[in-house]
């Protein structure tokens, strides 16, 4: 007896996607993967220009590892037993060692020989001291040019899933205008490239314990650059605050060995270095926030704090300290009290932490090195650029302008275009021109931060409102 059987239906909807689909999901991730192999090509590019501009400065500059120099004698003067702090007992150690200074400048050679850094170094900078110079320097270029490319790497990567060409040419252009870090082998370099990786490790809940080490060493080197990342995790509540606990115990392990060595050797420390803070900022010196360090200078990079724009329009530390701490102090209130009472989310943290990249090296001292931190700004863009609107192009530009008036080389383009116009600073048109050419940086940053505390406030509101997960917009990382 015949059986009668139905053919199988192999076309069929219900089984088999369709094939044109099929297709136009191949294109897309065709075109999605190129983009990624772009986006890398550019990471890579920026890299390589990065490397070979800051190696080559570094070999022909008049100021060589100048800021190394300072930290690098500095605890050679205390594996001495002699006194970092004391101006004299370094001027001994490095002319013992090096022989004559590598400039005829006494603002130069106040550059290597007055320490600033907080005795907590030590415990970071003795492995390199022990070694000679030859072999120090080479090594601390290499770990300074190491982190600070995987940081630049990782904030690429949380970017990428957004517009992977777009974010690679941006951090393309900021790792090759960042040449200064290897160039002066300035500390910023390590412990701004710790503290962004220690932000992607936590964020992610990925190596944590590699996390906590980075965020404390870049505690330890450089407390100034990280300290507001780190106030955010704890202020922030939950995990982010139990790993911020974390890192503080471990930040005060490392450091308490060093401090007490310190003050073993040199009891005034503290009061030596305070010296040297304001000796530095005196009118005329090394640090001077007034319009004389508005004019272009062989020894150094610019000071990047908010004082440096307003001191041009009323030269008077008075004012422009004032002033700076009035503004800045209100806007880091309103970011705290934002932060203690929203629930963090995987878009707010991103926006919380752009807001204080920008805004922390506003009221005190920092130079432009210091303004590699601009890295945590990068995932906030990108977020807000994949929902489209006026705010995306708003947050495309100014980091665009960020990337550009805080890079190395267009600054110091700058300030010698500004030194060749010769504008004068007694009218107020001339105010103007020196701040927008001299001091962009201090304007840019003030604008980044506005932005970003503003967007970061909206949002933080909106989801304390709705109570709900966080969107398809949130770099694809669940709440914590």
């Amino acid at each position: 007896m015949a059986v009668d059987r139905q053919p199988v239906d192999l076309g069929s909807d219900h089984l088999l996607p369709h094939p044109i689909e099929t297709k136009k999901e191949d294109r897309k991730r065709l075109i999605t993967t190129r983009a990624h192999l772009d986006g890398v090509f550019l990471l890579i590019l920026g890299s390589v220009l990065f490397l070979l501009t800051g190696i080559a400065m570094e070999r022909i500059s008049p100021v060589s590892m100048r800021d190394f120099r300072v930290i690098y004698f500095g605890t050679r003067c205390l594996l001495q037993n002699l006194d970092p702090y004391k101006e004299s007992d370094e001027i001994r150690t490095y002319q013992a060692e090096r022989g004559e200074f590598p400039t005829d400048s006494i603002l130069d050679r106040r550059f290597v020989t007055v320490f600033i850094y907080l005795p907590s170094v030590f415990i970071f900078t003795t492995p390199f001291a022990v070694l000679a110079w030859g072999p120090a320097h080479v090594l601390w270029i290499m770990v300074t040019a190491a982190s600070f490319i995987l940081a630049a790497f990782l904030m690429w990567k949380v970017s990428a899933d957004r517009s992977p060409v777009i974010f690679g040419g941006l951090i393309c252009f900021f790792l090759a205008s960042s040449e200064l870090l290897l160039e002066v082998g300035n500390a910023a370099g390590i412990a701004v490239s710790l503290c962004v990786i220690a932000v992607w490790c936590l964020f992610r809940d990925r190596f944590v314990l590699a996390g906590i080490l980075c965020m404390a060493f870049s505690l330890v080197i450089k407390p100034h650059d990280a300290g507001m990342v780190w106030l955010y995790f704890l202020l922030a509540g939950g995990i982010y605050r139990k790993r911020a606990l974390q890192t503080l115990l471990m930040t005060v392990v490392l450091s308490l060995p060093a401090v007490l060595w310190v003050s073993h050797v040199a009891p005034n420390w503290s009061q030596e270095m305070h010296s040297n803070l304001v000796a530095t900022m005196a009118h005329g010196d090394i640090s001077d926030p007034g319009p004389d360090g508005v004019k272009p200078r062989s020894h150094g990079a610019q000071l990047v704090s908010l004082q440096t724009a307003i001191s041009v329009f009323w030269d008077n530390p008075r004012f422009y300290n004032r002033a700076t701490y009035l503004v800045c102090g209100i806007l880091l209130a309103v970011w705290a009290v934002v932060t203690l009472r929203s629930r963090p989310s995987p878009s707010t943290t991103w926006l919380a932490l752009a807001a204080i990249a920008a805004l922390s090296i506003l009221p005190t001292y920092h130079r432009q090195q210091d303004t590699r931190l601009l890295l945590l700004t990068f995932p906030a863009c990108a977020m807000l650029w994949s929902e489209g609107g006026l705010i995306a192009w708003l947050a495309l530009l100014v980091n665009t302008a960020g990337v550009l008036f805080t890079g190395d080389i267009p600054l110091q383009l700058l300030a010698v275009l500004a030194g060749k116009l010769g504008a004068s600073t007694a009218t107020l048109p001339g105010k103007v021109l020196m701040v927008l050419l001299a001091r962009p940086a201090p304007l840019i940053l003030f604008a980044m931060g506005i932005f970003y505390l503003w967007v970061y406030v909206r949002r933080s509101r909106v989801k304390s409102q709705a109570q709900v997960p966080a969107s398809v917009g949130d770099c694809g990382i669940p709440d914590n």
